[in-house]
């Protein structure tokens, strides 16, 4: 259901199960395998999570849905499912390292949840996506109420929830829902040079950035405070010395 490899230090986490990459207990319980694995690796930077089906990821496994439903205790299985849900993409958002979900077709419910737990976002402009669940009585509740106010504020948070609305790579990307849209066809080779910039990136900058990131959402945190001490903790490093250094030499040339 789901491939890892790694190529020219960007992990790349493929969604394989077919037809719609439905999200059931068996494929959180290997996604969570592949990040214990990703976890005992330093040979990676990056972590980009696309799929080779013709849809990104459609959410929730339907039978799983239709199981819970038709069983007295339906509500409190459901409940658990989602909050299977919560846990991993918790776990993607707070990695130490940039991640970036590479939308090539349709990403609605809990699909499009995965991909707004990633720090980036790139998609087709065909793409679909969309948090459909109004229209059958529940919410996006793995995250997607939290994550898209945070990331595009109330008003778009409150239109694409409250109205359904399903819309295609170009208007996600006018509406902040994700920061590159381009044609299909060209979507592969973009988001190979975008990951491998980014793995050239020292890897701890972008842990700490993401933290200090992080901090401006957080009323318990100073974010100030926090970029004086990472400032502190990165400069005595022999690695940030080191590019530092090699930056100031090529700039003297």
């Amino acid at each position: 259901m789901l491939d890892l490899t790694i190529s020219n230090r960007v992990a790349w986490i493929t969604l394989s199960r077919p037809p719609v990459n439905a999200l059931n207990d068996h494929l959180i319980a290997q996604f969570h395998a592949l990040l214990d694995q990703l976890d005992l690796r330093d040979d990676w930077g990056v972590l980009a999570i696309v799929s080779n089906q013709k849809v990104f990821c459609a959410g929730a496994d339907l039978a799983q849905i239709e199981e819970c439903i038709n069983t007295p205790e339906g509500a409190d299985r459901m409940v658990e499912i989602i909050t299977q849900f919560q846990r991993l993409f918790l776990r993607i958002e707070t990695m130490n390292a940039t991640t970036i979900a590479v939308i090539s077709g349709a990403a609605l419910g809990g699909g499009l949840e995965l991909a707004l737990a990633c720090d980036l976002r790139m998609a087709a402009n065909e793409a679909k996506l969309g948090l459909p669940e109004a229209s059958l009585g529940v919410i996006p509740g793995a995250g997607g109420t939290q994550r898209l106010t945070q990331l595009c504020g109330k008003g778009t948070a409150s239109r694409l929830i409250l109205s359904a609305e399903i819309i295609n790579g170009q208007v996600a990307q006018q509406l902040g829902l994700v920061q590159w849209s381009v044609p299909r066809s060209e979507l592969e080779l973009q988001s190979r040079e975008l990951t491998e910039r980014l793995a050239q990136l020292d890897r701890s900058a972008s842990e700490f950035s993401k933290k200090c990131i992080a901090a401006a959402n957080s009323p318990d945190i100073n974010g100030f405070t926090l970029e004086i001490e990472s400032t502190r903790t990165l400069y005595k490093r022999s690695t940030t010395r080191e590019r530092i250094g090699a930056f100031l030499k090529k700039s003297k040339k």
